[in-house]
Order: C-alpha cells, then structure tokens, then sequence
C-alpha cells in the first residue's frame, strides 16, 4: 500500500487534514508523520489562534490514538544524510526511515533532492492520485468524511469545494468524474 509522510502544511488546514486522514482511515493510503511534523503543526495551529492549547492537545491524542502506526521515531540518525532543504531535512528522513513512496507537501521546492524512490507530491496531486487509483475508496472516505460532518453539516460536493482552492486538480477530476 501506498506510504506517503504527511508535511506539517499539510495537517494545519482542517479541511485538507480531515480529508486526508479520511482516505488514510479508509484505507486509501498509510500515513506516516514524526513528533517534530506535528509539533510544528500545533505550535502554528495555536500561534495563528486556529486551536486553543486545549484544543491542540486533544487533537494530538485522538491522531495518537487513531493513527498509532502513523508514528515514526528512528529517523533522527538519518537528518544529516538528507541533501532538501535544512529546514525540512527531518520530513525527508522521516521518509527515508520509513520507506515511504512519497512526501505530501505544498512546499515542493524545499524536497528537491530526496533519496531515491521517494518524491515529493503535492496534495493536489496526491489526492488526484487517489482518486485516479482507488476511487471507490477514496469515495467512500469522503462520504464518512461528510457523514461525520455536523457543525456545520457538509456534504462531499461542500467539501470538494472547500478543496479546490488547494486542489484545483482533483476538484475538477472529482466534479467531472460526477458529471459522468
């Protein structure tokens, strides 16, 4: 199954991180994250006032306990091998440690040069990707995702559109997709 290292970009906006751990719920993909990506998460979450500390603490248990397996802790050895940018060199060793295939992140430029068989995606195309290789899956995690949606209450084509600011792509392959 698919491994992707989800960037702390990528866990900071609600609807793309709800969506994304609805696939990987689902069984779209496996996520994989260390305490660092998500600790930048929360500080910024909390700097921005998005989460209160609260907030942010509760949310870190319920991805610690979800997503127990999403952890990965021995790639601190591996930090000064990677040649991406300094800043992120901790993601792309956190892929290396765990064999990931890829690195979903906004931030393309900084995960140049990563070693080989990982590549850095962006989460239009990684959710494109998805959508292309396990549409009923990816489907079925969207409507759970809008099941579970109460305050307010979404539905997918809600969501796809609170998406498609990031994800112009898969927006307009999941619109025409229904279209069809």
């Amino acid at each position: 199954m698919l491994k992707a290292v989800l960037d702390a970009d990528v866990l900071y906006a609600l609807p793309l991180r709800d969506t994304l751990l609805s696939a990987a719920v689902e069984g779209c993909f496996i996520p994989l994250w260390t305490d660092q990506i998500l600790d930048e998460v929360f500080i910024n979450l909390i700097a921005d006032g998005r989460l209160s500390a609260t907030s942010a603490s509760s949310l870190r248990k319920a991805l610690d306990t979800n997503f127990a397996d999403a952890l990965v802790e021995d790639y601190k050895p591996l930090i000064p091998q990677m040649r991406n940018h300094p800043k992120d060199r901790h993601v792309a060793a956190c892929a290396a440690a765990s064999e990931a295939d890829c690195i979903v992140t906004g931030n393309l430029k900084d995960f140049v040069h990563l070693p080989t068989g990982i590549e850095a995606v962006h989460p239009d195309a990684f959710l494109a990707r998805l959508l292309a290789d396990k549409p009923e899956t990816l489907h079925l995690a969207l409507k759970v995702q809008a099941d579970r949606l109460k305050n307010p209450p979404l539905d997918v084509a809600a969501i796809i559109a609170l998406l498609a600011p990031l994800t112009p792509n898969f927006a307009a392959a999941w619109r025409e997709e229904k279209a069809e």
